[in-house]
């Protein structure tokens, strides 16, 4: 054993719940699941909140999002006929009808029959500009990491002697017909330290993998790197990223296999439309005489900006309150989608023949969640999805300039008679607003009593927005239950400000709002500590953890998700050491100083009243380590504390890989709530 594994295995004896596969930790995990079921599940509530909860999940009523390519629209599919789902494509013709006609290109239930292989869909990746090829990513039961196999869409069937690329979190693409981009574990030390790849391949069909030609290397110490292709009707451009960190990176333009860096900031992020280099500023930049601001979207001249001009067009303004939530290029134009106050507002951008840009405002839906996307590089066609907490989800198809139908809706999966969306502020400790969403009755009684869920995230500039849930709505909110939607810093919210007001040493700032949202939620007698619950997953499953160890005192019930917990131990764990940029590197004293003041695991006390904790999480994730979930709830149980905890076995790090794993996990959450809460 190593020095540093002696070190660790001294500071934390427990370590053996970090064993994925190991029969000691695989054993407490089951038992622990028949402990919760044992408590959860026993009953006809239980049951039947399950069955309705799967109705939803395999309802054929569900929307059926596709994606263009060529003639046809692709959907991947699952419902009870087909639990690991289906691949299948239709034309607009019939997609347009109430029960469309779809033929099956890949049906994963038989293949992993066939090859007796746990084979979940991950993705597809299509050749451009023909279509009639494709790469396929195959997962063994819901984990990142893939297999990816070329595959023939005319003879709906995998290539014989075809692109393959064995198992891991690989990124690839199309470089050409015959070519592509790969980037993957070519073997030793040709993968970072987060587990992504270090080094960027060009691979020719009919050569082996091993002989593929070098085109760029990233160092140990970065997060990935990645060559990828940017397709349009007369523009085929080819790069190269090196992800530094979560959030910096190098972007270079590959033109007869040599690279040139794009000189924009190393936080920025690059794309392009037709002639236009696109830039999304985090931070102010100085460049050309002009100062632009960060959270700003520009627009220049490729060529022009390759041969040193610096004259950038201001796509978007940011301000205090109002963000960029996403660019959209289409055929001639581009969609620009802000969210001012956490709501979204619609408009076009067109470039003219002097230079300068046209602005056209887009009717939209004001008070909801309003996302838009390119349904081919050759049209200004779009897709417009609309959704709020009580309407259900519409799908559009317009063009910029023509008008759009509604193609299809989402029927109401819950009653929301007489629940009304109200938005609030509270004020956290430093004086900052922040804002959250409430779904309530209307009319509802201030007297503290109401069963409320709160639900965070704050992390990674990830923006919380309205969503319309059939879980949430029949479980939950039909029940008379009060749901809130907490808009935090480390967000996206308000743009790059409002995220990196919370990284590293100002984390505890995302834990302050947070807790402020609760504690404004009791001043309005909304509720009380004895009926408020709290709900987050991932980097929210680490709110959750700090929740706990906190303010014990503020909630009754915590259900913590695929959390990260152990921040001394975090980045040593699958692709936790690509999260430094947000956290901070706990091997740096000056930076565990600050981590360590806040992180669950080393925080959790015996003695200590705290609430009840539902951890959950699966096997299968390769993204957030499972040991974080087992190490804390093992941890919490040898000190006496009362938790649950629940593990599934597929299902990577969204926890379950089939809707009746989703339904179950979902029953065994709101059934966790409604006994803590009611």
């Amino acid at each position: 054993m190593s020095t540093v594994a002696m070190v660790a295995q001294e500071a934390d004896p427990n370590l053996w719940l970090e064993d994925v596969t190991g029969d000691r930790a695989l054993a407490w995990a089951k038992a622990q699941n028949e402990v919760t079921r044992k408590e959860l599940t026993a009953g006809a509530d239980f049951e039947a909140m399950r069955q309705r909860l799967l109705s939803i999940y395999d309802s054929k009523e569900k929307i059926p999002f596709v994606t263009k390519a060529g003639d046809y629209y692709y959907n991947f599919w699952r419902d009870a006929q087909h639990v690991r789902g289906i691949w299948r494509r239709t034309t607009l013709q019939e997609f347009r009808k109430p029960d469309p006609a779809w033929e099956t290109v890949l049906d994963v239930d038989k293949l992993a029959a066939d090859e007796k292989e746990n084979w979940y869909w991950s993705y597809q990746n299509m050749r451009y500009p023909d279509y009639t090829r494709c790469l396929v990513g195959l997962t063994r039961g819901g984990g990142d990491a893939v297999v990816v196999r070329e595959f023939d869409l005319v003879t709906k069937s995998f290539v014989k002697d075809g692109f393959v690329v064995p198992e891991s979190k690989s990124a690839i693409d199309w470089q050409g017909a015959d070519s592509l981009f790969v980037g993957t574990d070519f073997g030793p030390g040709t993968l970072t330290d987060s587990g992504y790849a270090r080094v960027v391949k060009s691979w020719r069909r009919g050569t082996p993998l091993a002989s593929a030609t070098t085109i760029f290397e990233g160092q140990k110490e970065d997060v990935q790197s990645l060559g990828y292709t940017s397709n349009e009707p007369g523009y085929h451009r080819e790069f190269v990223y090196r992800a530094v960190t979560f959030y910096t990176g190098q972007t270079f333009l590959v033109r007869d296999g040599r690279l040139t860096k794009l000189e924009v900031p190393e936080d920025a992020k690059v794309s392009t439309f037709r002639n236009f280099l696109i830039v999304t500023l985090r931070k102010g930049w100085s460049t050309g005489g002009t100062d632009y601001p960060g959270g700003a979207l520009l627009a220049a001249d490729l060529d022009k900006f390759l041969a040193g001009d610096r004259h950038f067009t201001m796509l978007f303004t940011p301000s205090a309150r109002i963000s960029l939530s996403s660019a959209t290029g289409l055929r001639d134009c581009l969609i620009v989608n802000e969210l001012d106050d956490v709501k979204n507002r619609l408009y076009v951008r067109r470039p003219q023949p002097d230079g300068s840009w046209s602005r056209e405002p887009m009717d939209a839906p004001e008070f909801g969640n309003n996302e838009v996307q390119a349904v081919d590089p050759e049209t200004d066609d779009y897709f417009l999805t609309t959704s709020d907490f009580l309407t259900p989800t519409s799908l559009y198809l317009g063009r910029v300039g023509a008008g759009r139908e509604l193609l299809k809706q989402l029927p109401s999966f819950f009653n929301a008679e007489g629940l009304e969306v109200t938005q609030h502020e509270s004020t956290s400790k430093d004086g900052t607003k922040v804002p959250y969403f409430q779904v309530s009755r209307k009319g509802l009684v201030l007297d503290g009593s109401n069963p409320t869920i709160l639900y965070g995230y704050g992390g990674f500039e990830v923006s919380m927005n309205p969503f319309y849930s059939g879980g949430y709505g029949s479980a939950w909110l039909e029940k008379g239950g009060v749901f809130i939607l907490s808009n935090i810093r480390g967000g996206g919210e308000f743009g790059p400000t409002w995220h990196e007001s919370a990284l590293k040493e100002h984390r505890q700032r995302a834990y302050d709002d947070f807790i402020s949202v609760a504690e404004d939620l009791v001043s309005r007698k909304i509720t009380s500590p004895r009926h408020l619950g709290i709900v987050g997953g991932s980097n929210g499953g680490l709110l959750m953890g700090v929740m706990t160890t906190e303010r014990p005192d503020l909630f009754n019930a915590v259900v913590c998700q695929n959390p990260l917990l152990d921040m001394k131990r975090y980045s040593h764990l699958l692709a936790g050491a690509s999260w430094m940029a947000e956290y901070g590197n706990p091997d740096v004293p000056e930076e565990w100083a600050y981590i360590s003041k806040y992180s669950p695991y080393q925080n959790t006390r015996p003695g200590v009243t705290y609430p009840r904790v539902l951890f959950t999480t699966s096997t299968r994730d390769d993204r957030v380590h499972p040991g974080h979930a087992r190490k804390m709830a093992f941890k919490m149980q040898e000190q006496g504390h009362d938790v649950l905890f629940f593990e599934q076995t597929e299902g990577g790090h969204s926890s379950s890989a089939t809707n009746e794993q989703r339904a179950y996990e979902t029953a065994i959450t709101f059934a966790f709530l409604t006994k803590q809460l009611k």
